[in-house]
């Protein structure tokens, strides 16, 4: 196992960049353990959200875009470092909505809104100010199609 730490602290970082992994990833340590960053997963996403992460690890950039959960990372994958399990979801993740945020500064902005495919960002009228997004936590996937999109850079998949 490769002891991130220590690899960082001789990188000059105190403390490791919290990255996300690709779907079906799970658990840092295990996924680390098993990858062998053959960055097969990469050209193998059709939405070219997979880049190569710190340590050459795969990272998950939703800068690029979003992701549609159609699995062709882990069909690559040889080491299995990406299994798909029964019942499962592919990630914890979900989308926070920041300060930043324009209608939280009195702005009308409803993109986020639009580019959610689930539709669980909606948007609570309020007396005397735009109305202001809210996350619908059990219709959220985390698939960051709601990021790049932001006009503020507001919204974060954590």
């Amino acid at each position: 196992m490769v002891d991130a730490a220590r690899r960082n602290f001789l990188r000059g970082r105190p403390r490791p960049k919290a990255e996300l992994r690709p779907p079906w990833a799970g658990v840092e340590a295990a996924f680390i353990d098993r990858c062998t960053a053959c960055r097969d997963c990469q050209p193998a996403c059709p939405q070219g959200i997979i880049v190569r992460g710190d340590g050459g690890y795969p990272a998950i950039d939703f800068w690029r875009g979003e992701c549609t959960f159609c699995a062709a990372c882990v069909a690559v994958c040889p080491p299995q470092a990406l299994l798909r399990r029964e019942n499962e979801p592919p990630w914890p993740y979900q989308a926070r909505i920041g300060p930043a945020c324009l209608p939280a500064q009195g702005v009308e902005c409803r993109v986020c809104g639009d580019y959610c495919a689930t539709r669980a960002i909606r948007f609570q009228p309020r007396i005397g100010g735009s109305p202001l997004p809210e996350i619908d936590a059990s219709r959220c996937t985390g698939c960051g199609g709601c990021v790049a999109p932001c006009p503020s850079a507001a919204i974060r998949i954590t």
